[in-house]
């Protein structure tokens, strides 16, 4: 599609995530990114990637609600929910929120998902499965069928979402978080990388990565290996 037939988008945030999202809006989607929009107290330079960046209280002055749509590329801070604010904000505005799906993902034909979510590429998204508003899928994910993901939720690269998972609104997962079968996982949940979740979880549960200290018995010792060999 050439730019002349795309919809005109702005994205809100300036930070490395933004950039990405200008990338996979501008070069694989119907959206053509127009400018950048920040809380006029983090408007910290007047352009990036050759586009504006304005404040976003004088948003609607400067590009039409009825003309563009949003994305808030904004990650987890506040468990998602400085994500969330903003979008309910540009939205109270009249803007429409863009969606973000991956050509090179893979998204089973009855997914349903919500509005405002951002795919990215090597996800696989099975039959079945129900994805709630505002949720960001980073790259390499496996989300089982017959799973649910609530709003604003956050799912680092590499996640394994087994089948019929519940994830709670405003959770983030880790990279390399792994849920087994019939897993819920409570709202407001934070995994580091690598946890593995084996049963259900309580709402504002924490679980740290796993440690990085190294064991008692050394690599040498548990294979068996002659030293000098």
């Amino acid at each position: 599609m050439n730019d002349a037939g795309k919809r005109r988008l702005v994205i809100v945030g300036d930070s490395a995530f933004a950039e990405i999202a200008y990338e996979y809006f501008k070069y694989d989607s119907v959206y053509e990114p127009v400018a950048f929009a920040v809380e006029k107290a983090f408007l910290r330079r007047e352009r990036l990637l050759d586009l504006p960046v304005v404040a976003l209280e004088q948003l609607t002055d400067l590009y039409a609600p009825a003309a563009h749509h949003v994305f808030v590329a904004i990650t987890y801070g506040q468990l998602n929910r400085l994500r969330r604010r903003l979008l309910d904000e540009v939205k109270s505005r009249g803007y429409s929120a863009a969606s973000y799906i991956s050509s090179k993902a893979f998204v089973w034909r009855n997914v349903e998902l919500g509005e405002h979510c951002f795919i990215m590429e090597d996800n696989v998204v099975q039959p079945f499965v129900k994805v709630g508003s505002n949720v960001i899928m980073w790259s390499g994910n496996h989300i089982g069928h017959h799973s649910t993901i609530g709003e604003n939720v956050f799912l680092s690269s590499h996640v394994v979402v087994s089948g019929f998972c519940k994830i709670g609104r405003n959770t983030f997962l880790g990279v390399n978080t792994t849920l087994a079968n019939n897993v819920t996982v409570g709202d407001d949940n934070w995994t580091g990388p690598g946890v593995t979740l084996m049963n259900d979880t309580e709402p504002a549960a924490l679980y740290p990565a796993k440690s990085e200290e190294p064991s008692k018995v050394s690599a040498l010792r548990f294979f068996k290996v002659r030293v000098g060999t």
